[in-house]
């Protein structure tokens, strides 16, 4: 198949609209580009929130190169992450409301990592672990009494559910250090997503690793994993290109001989984590117009993807207004885009760019959509059928796949 067969209006000819397409080149460029602004050794947890794909979480697995680990908080994201091939070992669990049935099936599944949110989160993992006579590796989480950068949501400094207050855990270090079950291995610092740029990036990351210093000497063990988190850049459903981080790794080496002067020969080893750097640049959303209007003197282009398919943390704030793709040359008017559901909310953007004189039967296509898409939109409401997602490599179809949801009986399974 040539490279003109996986063009994305080829595609929606053929499977129909709505569609994703994922370019798996794009995601393993991604990964070699975050590997590579790092300092060595790092290690990179994939966020499987941001798109738990099959294949495109495969491609961060696979290949030359570094190869990510998974980062899941949920049953179903344990089944995705296995099903792209990731062992139980390069797996880290994290959430605030881990239940006991889920406890239990992440840790027969010899998950290797999870992350603490709280000294009964640890209780609780540990209860776990023991039922099936072993010991789990844990990470406490931290929310730092302060931070640095300012971000478009910050994850620390506040009261929250995600977390352990550093200021209270010297208190607490007897404790989390006895906690029958559970190994403390090391900690797990959030504090930000989607960092306004390079500089804020580093402030909060160099600022993260003081925090884990000092917890480190209240905590009275020494560190054998540290995850600083993320906060790596990438346009949602805009135009643009991911951003690029010259500086880091030299500034991240110089704040990690300072405050963990071991770290070269791996105490503690590092890790970060990322979802949408890695995989929303590989992503296009191919709508069909459905319908187009006039009211009040205000023209709305109707599609047949809303919400229902790139709803996006909608209802945070993080997606409006999507910019959609506008040929060179190509004469432009504003208009609303709107989707197919029975309610107001479903607008994927107010008065932007489109081409001009769009009719229904007409294609429009969203360029970064790749992060965020259909397990992050309202896929069942009005029960609409969910995209397809087709998955591309070197010109070649990979997987074309929908999701569907079935209506089975209750098992009556524990919670």
């Amino acid at each position: 198949m040539s490279a003109a067969s996986t063009d994305p209006g080829r595609l929606a000819a053929q499977y129909g609209t709505p569609l994703y397409v994922y370019d798996l080149d794009r995601v393993r460029a991604a990964r070699r580009d975050l590997f590579g602004w790092l300092p060595n050794g790092f290690e990179v947890f994939y966020a499987f929130k941001a798109n738990p794909h099959p294949d495109l979480a495969r491609a961060l697995r696979d290949g030359d190169g570094p190869a990510c680990k998974a980062e899941i908080s949920s049953t179903g994201e344990l089944a995705a992450a296995r099903a792209a091939g990731f062992a139980g070992a390069d797996i880290l669990y994290t959430g605030p409301g881990k239940t006991p049935g889920e406890l239990a099936e992440v840790v027969a599944a010899g998950v290797g990592t999870f992350s603490a949110e709280s000294l009964s989160d640890l209780r609780h993992i540990g209860a776990a672990a023991r039922a099936q006579g072993t010991v789990a590796d844990c990470l406490l989480r931290i929310n730092s009494a302060s931070a640095s950068a300012t971000t478009s949501i910050r994850m620390t400094g506040t009261p929250t559910q995600f977390g352990i207050d550093s200021e209270t855990v010297g208190d607490l270090a007897d404790a989390l250090r006895a906690t029958p079950g559970t190994r403390v291995r090391g900690l797990h610092l959030f504090s930000q997503s989607n960092a306004r740029d390079e500089a804020a990036l580093i402030d909060e990351l160099s600022h993260t690793l003081a925090v884990a210093a000092a917890v480190q000497d209240d905590l009275g063990i020494p560190l054998q994993l540290l995850d600083i988190g993320g906060g790596f850049s990438a346009p949602y459903a805009q135009h643009g290109e991911r951003a690029r981080y010259p500086k880091l790794r030299g500034e991240l080496e110089a704040a990690l001989d300072l405050h963990f002067p071991n770290w070269r020969s791996g105490s503690p080893r590092l890790a970060v984590e990322s979802g949408r750097y890695l995989s929303g640049d590989s992503g296009t959303l191919v709508a069909r117009v459905s319908n187009v209007k006039v009211s009040r003197g205000m023209k709305f282009v109707v599609l047949d993807a809303g919400i229902n398919t790139f709803g996006g943390m909608s209802g945070l704030g993080r997606l409006l207004p999507v910019s959609v793709d506008v040929a060179v040359g190509t004469t432009t008017e504003k208009a609303t885009l709107a989707g197919p559901l029975c309610t107001p909310g479903d607008v994927l953007g107010r008065q932007i760019d489109v081409p001009a004189g769009l009719t229904a039967g007409d294609l429009v296509q969203v360029a970064n959509a790749g992060a965020y898409g259909p397990t992050a939109s309202l896929l069942m409401f009005l029960g609409r059928p969910a995209p397809v997602e087709v998955a591309v490599s070197g010109g070649e179809v990979v997987s074309a796949t929908r999701i569907e949801h079935v209506r089975n009986p209750a098992t009556g399974a524990a919670p």
